[in-house]
């Protein structure tokens, strides 16, 4: 299924830097939906998390293109992000019905850990009385 994903043209240590890449971006948006939208509603508080992966969908692309740059030095300098041309994009990858590659994969999980880091309730430190 991922045969002829760009991050096999990678050799190991890029494959291992492009997945600490992509950690570091999972966990800061997980992190980002958790404290951003913490006092917020529960509708406001899902679409949030929906508007951050959206972002997230639409920016990213340009963060990991100067990744491979700074891999692939050949490659040149130029803007990969454009406006989404189709809003139901970020939607597909939920389902995980957009495209059948490791980059369309891993950001529907990663808007699945955003929504549910946004929405699920959080405890609270400390002893309850009784």
């Amino acid at each position: 299924m991922y045969r002829q994903d760009s991050f096999f043209d990678l050799s190991g240590w890029g494959q291992v830097g492009l997945a600490l890449l992509s950690a570091i971006l999972f966990l800061l948006m997980v992190l980002l939906a958790r404290r951003a939208l913490r006092p917020f509603p529960i509708w406001v508080r899902l679409f949030g998390a929906l508007s951050l992966f959206w972002l997230f969908v639409w920016l990213s692309p340009q963060i990991y293109y100067m990744y491979y740059r700074l891999v692939i030095p050949d490659l040149p300098l130029q803007w990969v992000i454009w406006p989404p041309r189709d809003p139901l994009k970020s939607l597909e990858m939920l389902i995980f019905s957009y495209e059948q590659n490791l980059s369309a994969h891993g950001q529907g999980i990663l808007g699945w850990a955003v929504i549910l880091a946004a929405v699920l309730p959080r405890r609270h430190a400390g002893r309850s009385g009784g």
